[in-house]
């Protein structure tokens, strides 16, 4: 619920910083979405799942007792960012509802109807990596 609020109260300052402004944007904020002229939804929805998939089961394994965390942080981050360099192109990269929320509701576009995608994908994602954790696969031999 935190998430989702900071990024509202953020996509409202956004929006408040540019649209007042001469030449400022009124469209976009960051808001998630993909180009249906180049992608299906069952691409994105697939990227998102897959994406989000990784992530979280990459968080749950280098922060498992099994390992040391020590570069957990490095390889989150490397994780990321990496992801974000495959999935921009398709989608924007959400991995999480609450990153795409805030932006949809300001960006006056499309993303109100394609943001059930960014609610759904990440959830499933992020639910078939706990039960690929709780399967017990990161846990001490």
């Amino acid at each position: 619920i935190a998430q989702v609020i900071g990024g509202v109260l953020a996509s409202l300052a956004l929006w408040i910083i540019v649209s007042g402004q001469v030449g400022g944007h009124t469209t976009g904020f960051g808001a998630n979405g993909w180009d249906v002229t180049k992608w299906g939804v069952s691409s994105a929805f697939l990227w998102e799942v897959i994406g989000t998939f990784t992530f979280v089961t990459v968080i749950l394994g280098v922060t498992a007792e099994k390992h040391s965390t020590a570069f957990a942080g490095l390889v989150i981050g490397l994780t990321l960012a990496g992801l974000h360099f495959a999935i921009i192109p398709v989608t924007g990269t959400s991995l999480n509802p609450a990153r795409s929320i805030g932006p949809a509701l300001f960006s006056g576009t499309a993303a109100i109807g394609q943001l059930w995608l960014f609610i759904v994908a990440p959830l499933i994602g992020g639910a078939i990596a706990g039960v690929v954790a709780k399967a017990r696969i990161f846990e001490k031999d």
